[in-house]
């Protein structure tokens, strides 16, 4: 990639890009997700959790983008608030499976509302084209070994 005189290398830099995309999608949102009483990291594991399967500790920490310890720590926690449940896996009782409780997605269900209409609105410079674009290509550097 060449750099156009006067430019600096992070302006085109795309973890750069993306890191200011991810602030600016998020920085309004938080205070949101502080009102209803969680951290960022409580908000990811519920708004993973809240529609989805039970997932292993390890398979939560790698969704929510945290190292494992942590969320082992956390997810206890959240289990002390009532809003996530720890259950032994059926198929290996060494693995601890996490879930939603009732009361866990009764609270970051209008999050979750919130997190769709904040997107709508930081995507509405887009084209219909665009954003499915973005997100294909997010998903496939996502992907990326």
């Amino acid at each position: 990639m060449s750099q156009v005189a006067g430019e600096r290398f992070i302006d085109s830099y795309l973890g750069y890009l993306l890191g200011q995309a991810n602030h600016a999608l998020y920085k309004d949102f938080d205070a949101h997700v502080r009102a209803a009483g969680l951290s960022s990291i409580e908000w990811r594991v519920l708004a993973t959790l809240h529609d989805g399967e039970p997932l292993t500790v390890s398979q939560l920490a790698h969704e929510v983008l945290s190292k494992q310890p942590t969320v082992t720590k956390l997810v206890q926690r959240m289990a002390d608030q009532g809003w996530v449940a720890l259950q032994a896996d059926a198929s290996d009782q060494r693995r601890t499976m996490v879930l939603a409780t009732a009361a866990g997605r009764r609270l970051v269900k209008p999050l979750v509302a919130e997190a769709k209409q904040h997107e709508a609105r930081m995507l509405r410079t887009l084209g219909a084209t665009e954003k499915v674009a973005l997100r294909k290509l997010l998903e496939k550097l996502a992907q990326h070994p």
